[in-house]
């Protein structure tokens, strides 16, 4: 495919092969962008902020329903789409698909409720008649960084809101699946973006990124991905407005009073599906130790029975990682773990980029296995004493996206509620459970700024204060 620089679509003689993680299967190429190719990406949206801030609320919103329309009539080639050059399974990645699609159409319907409101000034002591109200203006350029995991809905969760608030952006997709972007893109601009509104650039973000979010003209960074490259964001964007999603190991805690269950199908949910490159995937499962050993066997069984192998086989339950290093890195990390006391109850094996899904039992903090975020198919099992153990446990993290509990006792739930570390608490659920309408964001090195169209679209304007005296 090509990338859409400029208001046109443009090839490279340089290319980047997109691969099928399942076979190493060359699916197609995107051009790989110079700094040249950069510097008119941002000038062009900086002409398409202008473009945007013609439009009205309601014309935001009649392109991005127009969108939403367009994504459903191709649901079956985006999901696959998805699917192909992420790994992830096709029921998955139509998900996905189906997912993006409700966050465009929420972006849309933001587009018509960029509310102010009225400052009672009387309140002040040196009021004299004074009236004053707020108004919400779009940022201008926003630079739209996402990851591979999701790279659909992941995509549409920046570009809606920001078209939403009627800015421009510049989407900067993983450099390991491009094309549900670029698809993306194509819907916008038939469904009527201005043509220099939005930029989808391909290419190494190594390259790319830090004269991306250091540039001045870029207003506002929103970027998903790891805690390093978040950090590294920061310190290049400058004086600007940034939403950080970044990394996680999330806590799965299991009270002895828990519907067990409903326990094992939330924590193979939570913990292998899209082979866990899930930044809320349960990683750090704890057990009441009364239950530990009951809920180990019952979690190993189940996880034996889950198929790995052709994503796009309706038969296969798992696919590959993204990377075969990623498989590498994981398995590496378990034999770590098995070779300091843990157990490997099932799994522990990969080929290429498939990795089986593996349970690490007696697993103890220090391990890096439960440290640091694995993003693959394993989870890291513990047990606890009570909920305040649980509680420590569970907050023993630099990170805090998601975390869940499982119990009957509204008591224990309150509590985690309250004193877990987290910006997501599932009760009753695994921790990967999002509904994209949600205020979606993550406390400590999880991240800062909040996600879901209507929380986003206030991250990416700036607020005016306006007084009539």
């Amino acid at each position: 495919m090509k990338m859409y620089i400029g208001g046109e679509w443009v090839d490279r003689d340089e290319k980047v092969s997109v691969l099928n993680p399942y076979d190493g299967s060359v699916i197609d190429t995107v051009p790989s962008a110079s700094l040249n190719d950069l510097e008119t990406a941002l000038a062009t949206a900086v002409r398409g902020a202008e473009a945007m801030k013609q439009l009205s609320g309601y014309q935001r919103f009649e392109i991005l329903r127009k969108a939403a329309d367009i994504m459903r009539s191709r649901i079956q080639d985006l999901g696959t789409t998805v699917s192909t050059e992420e790994g992830k399974i096709l029921s998955e990645g139509l998900a996905e698909a189906d997912r993006a699609i409700q966050t465009i159409e929420l972006s849309g319907e933001e587009a018509k409720r960029l509310y102010g409101e009225t400052v009672p000034l009387d309140g002040a002591s040196n009021w004299a008649g004074q009236y004053g109200f707020t108004m919400r203006v779009p940022v201008g350029v926003v630079a739209a960084i996402a990851p591979f995991n999701f790279p659909l809905n992941l995509v549409a969760h920046k570009v809606g809101p920001a078209l939403a608030a009627g800015n421009a952006v510049i989407i900067k997709p993983a450099t390991d699946t491009p094309l549900s972007a670029l698809k993306l893109t194509e819907v916008l601009i038939e469904a009527g973006a201005p043509p220099e509104a939005v930029q989808c650039i391909t290419g190494s973000g190594s390259r790319l990124g830090d004269p991306l979010v250091a540039d001045p003209r870029v207003r506002k960074v929103t970027f998903t991905g790891s805690r390093d490259v978040g950090e590294r964001i920061c310190k290049t964007a400058g004086l600007k407005k940034v939403t950080m999603e970044l990394g996680s190991n999330a806590p799965l805690i299991v009270m002895p009073d828990a519907n067990m269950d409903k326990v094992i199908a939330g924590t193979v949910s939570s913990g292998f599906s899209n082979a866990g490159q899930v930044c809320i995937s349960a990683q750090r499962v704890m057990a009441s130790k009364d239950i530990y050993g009951d809920f180990v066997d019952a979690l190993t069984e189940t996880v034996k029975g889950l198929t790995t192998g052709n994503q796009l086989d309706s038969s296969v339950k798992m696919g590959p990682m993204v990377r075969a290093e990623d498989a590498v890195r994981v398995n590496d990390w378990i034999k770590e773990a098995v070779g300091s006391g843990a157990r490997a109850t099932t799994g522990g094996e990969y080929e290429g980029a498939l990795h089986e899904p593996t349970v690490v039992a007696d697993v103890t903090p220090d391990m890096r296995i439960s440290r640091d975020e694995i993003f693959g198919p394993a989870v890291a099992v513990s047990s606890f004493d009570d909920i305040e153990d649980a509680i420590e446990a569970a907050n023993d993290s630099i990170y805090g996206l998601s975390a869940s509990i499982f119990t009957q006792d509204v008591d224990n739930a309150m509590k985690f509620a309250k004193y877990v570390e987290s910006g997501n608490i599932m009760i009753n659920s695994g921790p990967q459970w999002r509904a994209d309408l949600m205020p979606y964001g993550g406390l400590k090195d999880s991240g800062m700024g909040k996600e879901g169209p209507k929380y986003a679209v206030e991250e990416m304007t700036e607020l005016k204060m306006v007084i009539f005296h």
